[in-house]
This record gives structure tokens, C-alpha cells and sequence, in this order.
């Protein structure tokens, strides 16, 4: 085996972590190989990150121990299936298939193989990943170790029990969505007041940026800087009434949870 990680899948989240991957030196692009079915994307992911590509599964699994299961969830069963008779104990499978079980993969692997299951996020295109994981009951303390490696090249990540990575679906796996509709929104109050668009989307996408990267970088509550900006009599203080009268707070909490209620039913059909 010539190769230090395999991708089952080039799609874009597997080029995300590749490219951390490597930005962040756990690994060269000599070390990576990926199957892709779509020639024109192989042809694109050879010149832009100059890895190993292949049309092949099989040969994924020939090349490299660590194998990062990126593929579509309907079709995990077919291609482990595929791969069974070649994946030994010495095969990590790092699955990033959403909403996919460890059992289920483990279903279709053989006994010793180990498993590791991941919960990225889209941010992760970009290197600012919130990531969950969780350990099948073939996997080490190595196989921890390197997952947290590899995420940590593309953001952060913590290692939790399975059980609760419907509520990372469902806090860091669909909140982008809810943040890009709030950063739209007060760039639209922004238009309202007057800005041009291109200023008012640029401001408000760099106010969450901003408050985001004063909660992690601080590890302050983010209670307390919301009250440090809202001054007495002030104006901020005027628009959190009518946040907190819209029941604002209320509904993201909401959000959260039927999205984690939404991951539970996919995951049991």
C-alpha cells in the first residue's frame, strides 16, 4: 500500500478535506488517492490538487489503510459490499455519509474492521468545518486521534457518543442554513435603511464572522457580549425588543430541535 488515505468519492466535501488535509500537513497529495465515477471531476481534482485518481473502488482500497467513505448515503450498502472481501482489521473506514449508523456500516464489513462516523459541515469548503465524531467498536485510540487530526485541519471537532450526533445534524449540520437567513435578513434591514447591497450583505456577513470569532477566540458566554453592545437607552438594546418580542430566541431553539427530531426519523428508515 503505497498510499496514506483513500477517498471512496470526490465530491465537494471530500475535496474540502483534502485540501485541509493537506494545508494542514496530515497528509501530501502523493499520500491521497480518491474513486470518482464522473471523469471530467477526476480530470478536475488531479490538476487542482495533484492527488491520485482513479474510476476504481478496489483499487482505493489496494492503495490506502484509511478509507474516507464520502458517497451518497443510499449507495453506502452497494459499495461496502463491493469492498467487503478486501477491507481487513487493518482498514480504518471514516464514513461522512450523513445520517448513515456505524451499525449499519458495520453491517456490511467484516468483523475487526474498524469505523469511525463523522458529522462535517458545509463550512467546511472553506476551512471553518463545526464537526462531530463518534467510534465504532473496532476503532483505537489511534484511529481517534487521526480523525481528530483531519478535522482539525478543516475547523474544529468533538469526539461524542453516536447517540448524539442528531443533535450535530441538527445544531452545526443545518445551521448554516438558519445564519446565511439571518445574515440575508439584516442585509435586507440594511437595504431598508438605505445601504447598497453589495455594502449591506458584506457588513453582515462580517458582523457574525466578527461575533463568532469573539465567542471561540474568547470562550466568553455569548450573554455577556450581548450586553456589552447594548448600552443603556441605547439602540441595540431597542432592537433586542423586537427581536425578543418576535420570539426570535424561541424559534432558533426550535430549529435546532426539529431538525435533530428530522435526523433521528432518517436515521431509522
Amino acid at each position: 500500500m503505497s498510499k496514506k488515505f483513500g477517498f471512496i468519492g470526490a465530491g465537494n466535501m471530500a475535496e474540502a478535506l483534502m485540501k485541509g488535509m493537506i494545508a494542514g500537513g496530515v497528509a501530501t497529495a502523493d499520500e491521497l488517492i480518491a474513486s470518482e465515477v464522473v471523469a471530467e471531476r477526476r480530470d478536475y481534482m488531479a490538476k487542482s490538487l495533484g492527488i491520485t485518481l482513479t474510476a476504481d473502488n478496489v483499487e482505493v482500497v489496494r492503495e490506502a489503510k484509511t478509507i474516507v467513505l464520502a458517497v451518497k448515503p443510499n449507495i453506502v450498502g452497494l459499495v461496502l459490499d463491493e469492498l467487503k472481501p478486501l477491507l481487513t482489521e487493518e482498514h480504518l473506514i471514516i464514513s461522512i455519509a450523513a445520517g448513515v449508523k456505524i451499525s449499519f456500516v458495520e453491517a456490511h464489513l467484516n468483523w475487526g474492521v474498524r469505523v469511525v462516523r463523522v458529522m462535517p459541515n458545509q463550512p467546511c469548503l472553506v476551512g471553518a468545518s463545526a464537526s462531530g465524531f463518534a467510534l465504532g467498536k473496532s476503532a483505537k485510540k489511534e484511529d481517534k486521534d487521526l480523525v481528530q487530526k483531519m478535522l482539525n485541519s478543516v475547523g474544529i471537532a468533538y469526539a461524542m457518543d453516536e447517540k448524539l450526533l442528531d443533535a450535530v445534524t441538527g445544531l452545526s449540520g443545518s445551521g448554516p442554513a438558519y445564519v446565511y437567513l439571518v445574515i440575508e435578513a439584516l442585509s435586507d434591514g440594511g437595504v431598508l435603511a438605505g445601504l447598497p447591497r453589495d455594502i449591506a450583505t458584506a457588513l453582515a456577513a462580517q458582523t457574525v464572522l466578527g461575533a463568532a470569532k469573539t465567542v471561540l477566540d474568547t470562550k466568553g458566554h455569548p450573554a455577556q457580549f450581548k450586553d456589552m453592545v447594548a448600552s443603556p437607552a441605547g439602540t441595540t438594546i431597542e432592537g433586542m425588543k423586537v427581536l425578543e418580542e418576535r420570539a426570535v430566541r424561541g424559534a432558533f431553539i426550535d430549529a435546532v430541535e426539529a431538525a435533530t427530531k428530522r435526523s433521528l426519523e432518517l436515521g431509522k428508515s
